[in-house]
């Protein structure tokens, strides 16, 4: 009964806001939405009219959307019988940083572990293309499963980037306000930081940010520095999870793209790809924007994506330090974030240099990268006032990504609801970079637990977590250049002067 009065309050709301064109109805513990819409933010927005996280498992919204026609996913033109009659213990859908943790992960049992990605590369949709910020936390509820693994995931980033030999620098964070009205708040606001369990936050007056970040806006009254963000290469990150990974027994498999499986007794027994049919004994899905067209297909969805993009600008190294030296977002300025968006931010890159955005735009395509002069303009307008130095002029390139964010606004890690050997790692949009390292170790334990269930998963004493890194001849000294380059002449070719790349580089990538 107060199921039924909770979806009539549901669809009172929704008939006020759309004159009976959207209804809704409880199925298995899910609000479902149907109706058709001509605009797509209408549609997210009824979306997120019929949340109610307490009540009902998520929201699955099947309102049509009858605006203009939509470009179909990518598809690999591949077709060939490679994975045909494969028999994994787990298959990993998705080669994005979630997909490739949770592989290399894995790796620590004696397991038969395959990674499916339908691009040619891996890292080519979210996880390559976003700011590469190892986030703090600061604004994210301590009862979500975005603090959980945001908080754990900060944690394991020395130790990680470690052993994958990858470039990780804990350059801390500032949150910078007008007005000195804010100060006694930044002070009182200390114990709630505290309690949120962000380390060594401090408040700064505005002489003391001026000699942290002589470059931002001089016009800044007091800022909070938070000394647990960081950076990271994200694509580089996921590269360095996968080789790991394939180092330790798994098989990642490119331009494989999951078409459809077949259920049988509430459980996936075989996946077509175009590479052939596999038919693993778990199915963990850690596809993206895709996780809810995969988990229909494996009669397990409970929850649906609405995609979301935004638009980040990469500019000259020359004028980076001109711009900021850490990462650098302001509050009360044109800059500060929206419901469910952090607002972006000037970023010092790993590679140094100078990044902005990003901005947020709700998009019906999940792979929708076009970049607009708008979707610049307005990315330029909300960090000018953090950074007055910022100029379009000096763009050197710039991109667009899409998120994956539920209706809930939150990650889903867990077991499947209805499909008894699926594993998801789903809604994972900001900050699911920094938490990918603790997803990967959750969802590995949750694929174990099921494997468990027909038997001893055996530890794998050969694991090793450490991957040697391509060499950088740019960042090395006279002598250990000169070392590398007897070794491997390669190595002394340089084929890009800008940043100092050699041909051995690029032939050691390939």
């Amino acid at each position: 009964m107060k199921n039924m009065a909770m979806i009539d309050k549901i669809n009172a709301k929704l008939q006020k806001a759309f004159g009976g064109r959207v209804s809704a109805h409880e199925a298995h513990g899910c609000v479902v939405l149907t109706g058709a819409l001509s605009h797509w933010d209408d549609i997210v927005r009824a979306g997120q009219m019929a949340v109610h996280k307490k009540r009902y498992i998520g929201v699955l919204n099947d309102i049509t959307y009858t605006g203009k026609p939509l470009v179909p996913p990518r598809m690999p033109a591949l077709r060939d019988g490679t994975l045909e009659g494969l028999r994994p213990d787990v298959l990993v859908i998705g080669g994005g940083v979630i997909g490739c943790a949770i592989a290399r992960e894995l790796t620590r049992y004696k397991l038969d572990v395959l990674l499916a990605e339908k691009e040619h590369d891996l890292a080519m949709q979210a996880s390559g293309r976003n700011d590469g910020m190892v986030h703090a936390g600061i604004d994210l509820s301590k009862h979500s499963q975005k603090y959980r693994y945001n908080m754990a995931g900060n944690r394991m980033y020395e130790q990680i980037c470690a052993e994958l030999e990858v470039e990780f620098k804990r350059c801390g964070q500032y949150i910078c306000f007008n007005g000195k009205g804010w100060k006694p708040l930044l002070y009182l606001s200390l114990l709630y930081w505290k309690w949120l369990g962000l380390p060594g936050v401090k408040v700064l007056n505005k002489r003391k940010l001026n000699q942290a970040e002589p470059s931002i806006n001089s016009g800044f009254d007091a800022a909070l520095f938070f000394p647990s963000s960081g950076v990271v290469c994200p694509f580089g990150l996921t590269v360095a999870y996968a080789e790991n990974a394939v180092q330790n027994g798994a098989r990642v498999s490119l331009d494989t793209a999951v078409l459809s499986m077949r259920v049988k007794d509430g459980a996936v027994i075989s996946v077509q790809t175009n590479r052939g049919t596999v038919y693993p004994r778990v199915v963990v899905n850690a596809a993206g924007v895709f996780c809810d067209d995969i988990a229909q297909m494996a009669q397990d969805r409970f929850y649906s994506i609405h995609p979301r993009k935004g638009t980040n600008a990469i500019l000259d190294k020359k004028h980076s330090d001109s711009i900021v030296r850490t990462v650098a977002s302001s509050i009360g300025t044109v800059s500060t974030k929206t419901a469910h968006s952090k607002g972006g931010g000037v970023v010092r890159t790993v590679h140094g240099n100078a990044l902005i955005g990003p901005d947020a735009a709700e998009t019906p395509e999940k792979e929708n990268y076009a970049t607009t002069p708008e979707g610049v303009r307005q990315t330029f307008a909300r960090q000018g006032q953090t950074s007055p130095a910022l100029n379009e002029r000096q763009i050197i390139t710039y991109f667009t990504g899409v998120r994956a964010p539920t209706y809930e606004e939150d990650f889903v890690v867990c077991t499947g609801k209805f499909t008894k050997n699926m594993v998801h790692a789903a809604g994972i949009q900001s900050p699911g970079l920094t938490a990918a390292p603790a997803i990967g170790a959750r969802v590995a334990e949750l694929a174990v637990e099921l494997l468990e269930q027909h038997g001893t998963v055996a530890r794998n004493e050969a694991f090793d977590p450490h991957r040697k890194a391509i060499p950088k001849p740019s960042r090395m000294d006279d002598r250990e250049r000169a070392a590398l380059i007897r070794q491997s002449p390669d190595y002394g070719v340089i084929v890009c002067r800008c940043e100092e790349v050699s041909k051995g580089e690029v032939l050691d990538a390939l």
